[in-house]
């Protein structure tokens, strides 16, 4: 009964105001009040800041600045190899396999459409088709930022408007077409195993998606999609780059053409992630 009424105040909720008011909360310098909801904030969700670079609540002028922290260097080490791709976040993989026939499994009884998710065009999601997809959640507790699994030269990204559910498991189980639907940006990059597609998926108080190239591309008053080409900008982020990151907690999906990688064999349904760890090998032809 709880869960239900929890996925009911989902539907009813006023996401967006509720996300933006967080937003402007989340950026604001307010001296003390920010130090102490971070304390308690790290309190709560039990945050290892010994992993952080700055590991005083005292150092960070808005919450936002403490919810992007950076890692100690040499926390997260690279696996090493270049036919072995790291683990793009810190998270737990809430879904990875196969693309079939178009779609993208998300729970028991839920799919979601591989077209859909990118933006609705035929000729960035065919691909993908018979590719393979990891769907991994960021949880409030961890490190927000999103890493390169494999050098990769950037060709387009696509703003997508929509919701924005929490994407949660619970809600992943219970919203059918979760990460179709939330407000989206889709980055695509021409790799060494072909175009491999990061989906940043927005959620319920998730303040930004912002990418390293572009800055802010959420929240956007567009309700239009939105295309970017960079084809000719020479935009290269190598293997472990950061390449974008959430302001508050949210989803990435990774997609891979077919017969180009093997997840690592001790990958499933919610193993705990770590940047830089071993996420796939390049499939050998």
């Amino acid at each position: 009964m709880i869960d239900q009424l929890k996925i009911i105040g989902q539907y009813l909720l006023p996401k967006k105001l509720v996300s933006r008011l967080v937003g402007h909360l989340a950026n604001a310098k307010a001296g003390k009040l920010t130090t102490f909801l971070i304390q308690q904030f790290i309190v709560k969700f039990k945050i290892d800041m010994s992993e952080a670079k700055y590991s005083d609540a005292h150092h960070f002028k808005t919450f936002n600045d403490f919810f992007t922290r950076e890692l100690r260097d040499g926390i997260r080490p690279l696996v090493a190899g270049d036919e072995n791709l790291s683990m793009p976040v810190d998270g737990a993989l809430s879904q990875l396999g196969t693309i079939k026939q178009g779609r993208i499994f998300q729970a028991k009884e839920h799919d979601f459409s591989l077209r859909e998710l990118l933006g609705g065009r035929d000729d960035i999601a065919a691909p993908f088709d018979e590719g393979l997809f990891a769907t991994i959640y960021l949880a409030p507790k961890d490190y927000h930022r999103i890493h390169m699994p494999i050098t990769g030269r950037l060709e387009q990204m696509i703003f997508i408007p929509g919701d924005l559910f929490s994407v949660n498991p619970l809600t992943a189980e219970n919203v059918p077409n979760l990460f179709a639907r939330n407000e989206r940006a889709v980055a695509i990059f021409s790799t060494a195993i072909g175009p491999m597609a990061m989906v940043l998926v927005g959620a319920t108080i998730v303040a930004s998606i912002e990418t390293v190239w572009g800055g802010s591309i959420a929240p956007s008053k567009n309700k239009e999609i939105r295309y970017w080409d960079y084809k000719d900008q020479q935009i290269i982020l190598e293997k472990g780059a950061e390449m974008g990151r959430f302001k508050l907690g949210s989803t990435i999906v990774a997609l891979f053409p077919k017969n180009s990688v093997n997840f690592s064999e001790a990958l499933q349904a919610g193993s705990v992630t770590r940047l830089g760890e071993l996420f796939a090998t390049i499939e050998t032809k």
